[in-house]
């Protein structure tokens, strides 16, 4: 040991006090505004079934037409794998848990739509519908059969429709009630939002239903889908997409890309309408910086070239959807649409690959993080977090496993919680 160092200041602690008073409602708006991310598992996707389709078999019905889309065109992990460009080391492994998956859990959230894929006859077809909805999703939860996430998708709040869209809700929520209550995996989509004020509207009638059932304030939240140019930059020049999130009141969930509405929104042609346009890129990268660590999670949008037809062409749809998929989940979208059952193989394959082909790396690098041990990468508290909710990622889909996720990093599902989601004021600590 040296010659112990001096240790001289010269502000009085009065000088930090002030400060610290100063910056207190700053540090209250933080914590308020940026809470961070909810910790809870993120579906991978969300399914889309007009209403008039939906029904107690949907779920099922949507894992067996995949399952005979892959007995039909792709039998085999060798097969699946050619037309993916898999490596040999990931065709089995991914191969066999998109069927398990298929068999197991083939969605994990589904939406009733009753907006643009939705035809009502007539109004008291619609109150039918909506009813109809409420008592089968009450029934798959209690039956075991739902979808970890499910729910409606109303119509949007604009003047033509927004009657229409606050007694549907209302029928389905209070359908649900009568039907037992409303499920952990509730998750509503408004749609078509352009204004703030929108979103303050949904607030409202939640708030109202909430009163009127004694439920805890806040119990509803709400996914806000971004399909126009106006709820990117309004005619102020702000970014009308983080004014929606603080309108929310705490209560928005999600921002969902509406690739054709918005594409069509800017002038972009049918044929060149994709997730991978360059408007589409600019939307979802403002959504991204807008909800990030507000607890609002981004999801992509969907591709409609459907993989039906000949074997030639169900694997070009493939070849694109996985493509798509892997591009999003590389630009930290980790959720997005699926519009028809045979996306779904490729869905889970291009998740299920992304996860299992990085996880030994990951699993290393937090590991020597826990440990504080020197590698050849100099990792920090930020991407420690990054690295544990990569893995937790992983986990919650189904393509990786607790044990061979514990046997690499020797670390519990609680400590990669831990790692995930640090309070607040925990970096700096870490770090030291």
């Amino acid at each position: 040991m040296g010659q112990q160092e001096k240790v001289s200041t010269s502000l009085a602690g009065a000088v930090s006090e002030s400060i610290s008073a100063s910056l207190a409602p700053v540090d209250a708006e933080l914590a308020r505004r940026y809470p961070g991310d909810p910790g809870t598992r993120q579906p991978v996707h969300t399914v889309y079934v007009p209403g008039d389709a939906f029904d107690a078999e949907t779920i099922r019905t949507w894992g067996d037409k995949a399952l005979a889309q892959l007995d039909e065109h792709a039998p085999d992990a060798a097969s699946f794998a050619a037309v993916l460009g898999l490596s040999e080391e990931l065709a089995e492994p991914v191969y066999s848990r998109v069927r398990a998956k298929l068999e197991r859990e083939p969605v994990e959230d589904l939406r009733v739509d009753f907006e643009d894929g939705y035809r009502p006859a007539s109004d008291a077809d619609e109150d039918e519908t909506a009813a109809r909805a409420a008592r089968v999703i009450a029934e798959a939860y209690a039956n075991g059969t739902a979808a970890p996430y499910m729910g409606i998708r109303m119509k949007c709040m604009e003047e033509a429709v927004r009657d229409r869209a606050i007694r549907t809700l209302d029928i389905f929520l209070t359908g649900l009630m009568e039907h037992g209550g409303l499920p952990e995996g509730l998750v509503l989509t408004l749609p078509k939002v352009t204004y703030p004020e929108q979103v303050t509207a949904m607030v409202r009638i939640l708030e109202a239903f909430e009163k009127q059932h004694g439920l805890e304030p806040g119990r509803i939240g709400f996914e806000i889908q971004i399909e126009t140019s106006q709820s990117i930059l309004g005619g102020d020049g702000t970014a009308t997409v983080a004014r929606m999130i603080e309108a929310a009141e705490g209560r928005a969930t999600g921002l969902h890309y509406g690739t054709f509405d918005y594409s069509a929104c800017l002038g972009v042609s049918a044929a060149y309408q994709a997730s991978d346009h360059p408007a589409a890129d600019y939307a979802k990268a403002v959504m991204q910086v807008a909800a990030a660590g507000t607890g609002v999670r981004v999801s992509d949008g969907s591709t409609n070239v459907l993989p039906v037809g000949s074997t030639a062409k169900v694997h070009d749809a493939w070849r694109l959807h996985f493509g798509l998929t892997r591009r999003a989940l590389a630009r930290a979208y980790y959720q997005g649409w699926d519009m028809h059952p045979g996306h779904i193989p490729t869905r889970y394959a291009a998740v299920f690959a992304f996860y299992r082909e990085g996880f030994e790396a990951a699993a290393a690098r937090l590991a020597a993080y826990a440990r504080q041990a020197e590698g050849d990468i100099a990792d920090e508290p930020a991407t420690a977090k990054a690295l544990a909710g990569y893995l937790l990622r992983g986990l919650d889909c189904g393509a990786l496993d607790t044990a061979e996720v514990a046997r690499l990093s020797g670390l519990t599902r609680a400590d990669l919680e831990g790692y995930s989601a640090p309070r607040r004021g925990d970096l700096t600590a870490t770090a030291e």
